[in-house]
């Protein structure tokens, strides 16, 4: 079966169909499979202390991987996640953008595997690190 992949302008539409209440947008889709998404951070997003809430980086972390899989499956829409873990290494910048970097581990027919880097926008240091797996539906 031959798949059609979707192009950016293709998963951001879907996403704004399907997840309308979602502030990421799709910043990049590379030949190799990784994804860039970002995520504004307003101060209803901030925790006391002014850190960027762990709630934020986990939905950033779950789209990120979830356009990662649906860039290499077509779109897809009830590939569905099955385990997310999350690291939280260091306090983000609450004054920028928080930016997703997504690579696939491994992409069989029923389950994929991915992981994701978190950064404050500019920032050369990871703020969070995930791994999620996904559950993707036999056509």
């Amino acid at each position: 079966m031959t798949v059609i992949r979707p192009t950016q302008a293709e998963l951001a539409a879907f996403l704004q169909a399907e997840f309308p209440q979602t502030r990421c947008t799709i910043e990049d889709l590379d030949e190799d499979g990784s994804v860039v998404v970002a995520h504004p951070v307003g101060h209803a997003e901030l925790r006391p202390g002014g850190t960027v809430s762990g709630p934020v980086m986990m939905t950033l972390a779950d789209v990120a991987l979830y356009v990662a899989i649906l860039a290499q499956i077509g779109i897809v829409p009830l590939a569905v996640t099955t385990n997310l873990s999350i690291n939280f290494l260091r306090k983000p910048r609450a004054d920028r953008r928080v930016v997703a970097r997504c690579r696939l581990l491994k992409l069989g027919k029923t389950l994929a595997v991915g992981e994701v880097f978190i950064y404050a926008e500019g920032e050369d240091d990871p703020v969070a690190h995930a791994t999620g797996t996904y559950a993707i539906p036999r056509a």
